[in-house]
């Protein structure tokens, strides 16, 4: 499978800084509004536990100003499963979280959190919300989020993404076989691959290739180049890098 792959921007960051000063700018609504004009797809936010960057105010803010569908990432807590389930998101996307972690550190190991997650992702869907895991590039999980009935998986990119660093494309490509691999066999259990974190300009070429993948979710790395070219230009590169590798992929 091949065609346009969707871009979900991530604009934790933005109420990030907002929150280091304690006052209302930068303001993720805003930020929210270029992406959408810039071409994102969806806008992801997430809700953490200790609220570290997107307050409670925030979400409802970001719908009403933006037509883009709404990825809420979040915690597998009760607390987290009512937020979730009053304020309906187009996506509902369970991530592992640990208050002392500077960011998602890996995959949620849905196979053994089985019994806590599954009730879950039926109160989701109840909901209304189209629900993600967010795993890692793994048979097990893939299959363990087949009996959930999740109808998305978001494939951690994150290893493959340290190794670039490390040593470019020769050293990321075992990760990027095991991606590929991965996303491969979501599609064939009727599950719809994502994937995301630690995606540059640089690296995100032979992930975008993937042909399996309907979608990636980049934050970190856009609202950090904002601050160098702009929000805008950050994500219409971004785009620009994405479209030229699944074209690629669709004229092979």
């Amino acid at each position: 499978m091949s065609g346009y792959l969707r871009l979900g921007v991530n604009i934790d960051h933005v109420a990030t800084i907002r929150n280091a000063r304690g006052g209302p700018h930068p303001d993720p609504v805003r930020a929210a509004q270029i992406a959408e004009a810039a071409g994102a797809d969806g806008i992801t936010i997430h809700l953490r536990e200790d609220r570290r960057h997107i307050r409670d105010g925030d979400i409802e803010a970001i719908r009403k100003a933006t037509r883009l569908p709404i990825n809420l990432e979040m915690a597998v807590t009760e607390e987290m499963e009512a937020i979730a389930t009053a304020f309906r998101p187009h996506a509902a996307c369970l991530v592992p979280e640990r208050r002392e972690e500077r960011t998602t550190e890996g995959g949620l190991d849905v196979a053994g959190m089985h019994n806590r997650i599954a009730p879950m992702v039926e109160s989701l869907r109840a909901a209304g919300s189209r629900v993600s895991l967010f795993i890692e590039p793994d048979p097990v999980q893939i299959a363990v989020a087949e009996v959930m009935r999740a109808p998305v998986v978001e494939l951690h990119t994150g290893r493959y993404a340290e190794l670039w660093h490390e040593g470019g494309f020769e050293a990321a490509a075992p990760e990027l076989e095991r991606l590929k691999f991965a996303a491969a066999d979501a599609r064939r259990r009727g599950i719809e691959p994502h994937a995301g974190h630690g995606l540059t300009f640089d690296n995100v070429g032979p992930v975008a290739a993937i042909a399996d993948l309907a979608e990636l979710n980049i934050g970190h790395f856009l609202i950090g180049e904002a601050i160098f070219i702009g929000l805008d230009a950050a994500i219409r590169e971004m785009r620009r890098r994405m479209d030229i590798a699944r074209g690629a992929v669709a004229a092979a």
